[in-house]
């Protein structure tokens, strides 16, 4: 696919390279946390792996996105893990997590009548992600680890559709992260059909709008993008027209 389509193509659960993500937002990313990078949103680059630097979690009880905050930079602090996440820079100004913390808590105070817009992209592997959608900023917290304290911020995800400016929720249908990295290993990072390592997007078996689960391996697999509008034609074209 011509990268310069990614922008108005891209699809929740699709599976990208750093390359198309770079392509869809129009911005070389290099930090997590991207405050307000577009006049209506901000990005978090997160990652639920074994190993990643931050422990960003998803409360499936709740359906909500615990993203944690980013260290002191190298420059502005000798030990950066056993520190304070800081809230302001040295200079004064406010840092990503300050920024983030502002914009929570001026919607939770009524402050602000929307929630803050976040897009949010999940790394699978070096080189992988995937798209997770748009997510209301809805409340920040300072925590205490037992040796430091962190910022905490919670987000709900929502399907945004934009008409004349204006984001409506819908609902959501996004895998859960674990089923995600299962079935990217189950399926080898490849369509299931012909093989393909290009264009790829999570599906569901059973489409969601049918009752097909988002929380089982069994109902998610890989499709490309070939596939994937094959099977969308196929189920489209079985439904009753009054």
């Amino acid at each position: 696919m011509n990268l310069l389509s990614f922008k108005s193509s891209l699809q929740v659960d699709d599976i990208i390279s750093y390359a198309e993500l770079v392509a869809a937002e129009g911005v070389n990313l290099q930090r997590g946390m991207n405050f307000k990078i577009k006049p209506q949103y901000s990005i978090f680059l997160m990652s639920l792996r074994k190993g990643a630097p931050y422990e960003d979690e998803f409360d499936k009880a709740t359906n909500t996105l615990i993203y944690e905050g980013h260290d002191a930079p190298k420059n502005e602090c000798l030990d950066p893990k056993n520190s304070d996440q800081p809230l302001n820079s040295k200079n004064g100004t406010l840092t990503e997590n300050g920024k983030f913390f502002t914009a929570a808590h001026a919607f939770k105070q009524g402050i602000i009548s929307e929630a803050h817009k976040v897009k949010v992209y999940e790394k699978l592997k070096d080189g992988i992600w995937c798209y997770k959608g748009y997510f209301n900023l809805i409340d920040a917290k300072i925590v205490f680890t037992g040796k430091r304290k962190v910022f905490k911020y919670f987000l709900q995800p929502v399907e945004i559709k934009k008409f004349k400016e204006k984001y409506y929720d819908i609902h959501t249908r996004l895998i859960p992260s674990e089923v995600k990295i299962e079935v990217w290993k189950r399926d080898k990072g490849r369509c299931v059909i012909c093989g393909s390592t290009e264009n790829l997007h999570y599906d569901h078996e059973l489409p969601y709008s049918k009752g097909g689960t988002s929380l089982s391996a069994k109902n998610v697999r890989i499709l490309c993008m070939k596939h994937n509008l094959k099977k969308s034609n196929k189920i489209l074209s079985i439904i009753p027209v009054y």
